[in-house]
């Protein structure tokens, strides 16, 4: 979920788990290939008495730099009846602390030329900020009085609440294909943990009282339950010390629960007809369950995700709407989690076209996928479209902060950054064909269609 006024948008960040990738050339016409460029980066780790792990990786190309906290939290953490609270904090922790008023967060960091913003999924939450690398006690000391003391009280749970639910409102139940994504992730899953959606429902919202919303905070917001990174134009020893200095005192608390991520064996097709009062056109999502991300074959299916649908040479572009003009849009791709994720292939159709016929030409993509390799050519151009994007995102300071958070809280290993692109490159035509037949079967799927539905009018003024 996204939050706050401007900033980066949650889909951008969601991009931003992995590394920046040395750039390297194809070789063309016989010629050898340049000396691939390296771009690794560095990552010394510490952790304080309390608990709190920091995570530094120093650059003085500019005078800049960018802080992170990713707390290990997300919606997979939340408890049936209270959903909703991990994002709900995202807004309540710019609602002031002990020595920072309402709002004030924003107008320091604003004052001083930085940027900020706050983001929350179902694995985690973080928050983060960039600034002139003279302002670095003002980002640390930021962090840390809300981590100490955030003020919960009614008037602020009433106020954001409120925001929440308007939230809500505009990005799902008042918006075509709403209700769409819910419906994927409450029928594929079994467990609770990743059934519900981050925004919670508006009952569990309006249920939540001070003492729940106090409680959570205490339990998930510890200095212990979170990772502190730290990117930019600093030495890493005067940096530890201002950080000492603002977190150590927190006091830690007892670990949290480790939430329940087991899924039985799905054994049959689940499927869902969904009318949707908002839509124009239909649209049919097909889920299959694949493992969790950081797995040999997460990377696989990330890569065949991107084979089939990514630009318009893809497979699923080129047959289904170049070729036979079924679908306006289709997407897919492998969803990472840390716990059981999902593979999704997306498709919106044009007026006049057939759920059915569109389904049955996805089934026989899948199936050459299963049944004939794919080419090296394929695999070459995903892998470079990866390698590019990955390396322009981790430019900034920021975004590697924030990639750093996410891959400590995720897998416990920021130098995970920089392994990223050898574990795509180890992933071989025969490892896609395998994770096709593994993964891509009918009684592993799940098949979400939604039409079209006229929405009630209210009758005209003066009638009966």
């Amino acid at each position: 979920m996204k939050l706050h006024r401007r900033f980066l948008s949650f889909a951008v960040l969601s991009a931003l788990v992995c590394a920046a990738l040395p750039i390297a050339a194809l070789a063309q016409g016989g010629k050898s290939a340049p000396a691939t460029k390296s771009s690794r980066i560095p990552v010394r780790e510490f952790k304080l008495k309390n608990g709190l792990r920091v995570i530094m990786s120093e650059d003085h190309s500019a005078p800049t730099y960018a802080i992170a906290i990713t707390y290990n939290v997300g919606s997979r953490d939340e408890r049936q009846g209270r959903t909703g609270f991990a994002h709900l904090f995202e807004h309540m922790m710019f609602q002031g602390s002990e020595n920072v008023g309402k709002g004030e967060h924003f107008i320091l960091v604003d004052m001083n030329g930085g940027q900020m913003n706050g983001t929350t999924n179902q694995d985690r939450t973080n928050y983060f900020q960039a600034l002139p690398a003279n302002q670095l006690d003002l980002g640390l000391w930021l962090e840390a009085d809300r981590m100490k003391s955030l003020v919960i009280n009614q008037a602020n749970l009433d106020n954001q609440r409120n925001a929440v639910q308007e939230e809500r409102r505009l990005g799902v139940d008042n918006v075509p294909y709403g209700k769409t994504f819910e419906t994927i992730i409450g029928t594929a899953y079994d467990n609770f943990a990743y059934k519900h959606s981050t925004i919670g429902s508006m009952e569990d919202l309006n249920a939540a009282d001070v003492k729940d919303v106090a409680d959570f905070f205490r339990i998930y917001y510890a200095p212990n339950n979170a990772v502190l990174t730290l990117v930019g134009d600093f030495k890493t020893d005067e940096a530890l010390a201002k950080v000492k200095k603002y977190f150590e005192a927190i006091p830690s608390q007892p670990q949290p629960p480790a939430p329940d991520m087991t899924e039985p064996e799905q054994k049959a097709e689940r499927r869902v007809a969904l009318d949707d009062g908002f839509a124009r056109t239909p649209r049919i999502d097909v889920a299959y369950k694949i493992p969790q991300g950081n797995t040999a074959d997460y990377y696989a299916l990330s890569l065949l995700g991107q084979i089939l649908s990514s630009g318009q040479s893809s497979r699923l572009y080129q047959k289904l709407v170049k070729e036979r003009e079924l679908v306006a849009q289709v997407g897919a791709g492998a969803q990472e989690r840390r716990g059981p994720s999902l593979f999704t292939v997306t498709a919106i159709l044009p007026p006049g076209k057939q759920l059915a016929d569109v389904e049955k030409a996805i089934y026989e993509e899948i199936e050459r996928v299963k049944n004939e390799p794919v080419a090296d050519w394929e695999i070459e151009k995903v892998r470079m479209g990866i390698r590019r994007q990955r390396a322009q995102q981790l430019q900034g300071t920021l975004s590697r902060a924030v990639s750093l958070g996410i891959t400590a809280v995720y897998y416990g290993d920021p130098n995970l950054i920089n392994e990223i692109e050898a574990k795509y490159n180890s992933v071989t035509k025969e490892d896609i064909q395998r994770v096709a037949r593994t993964y891509f079967k009918e009684t592993n799927r799940t098949v979400i269609t939604t039409t079209p539905k006229p929405r009630a009018t209210a009758p005209a003024a003066g009638s009966n």
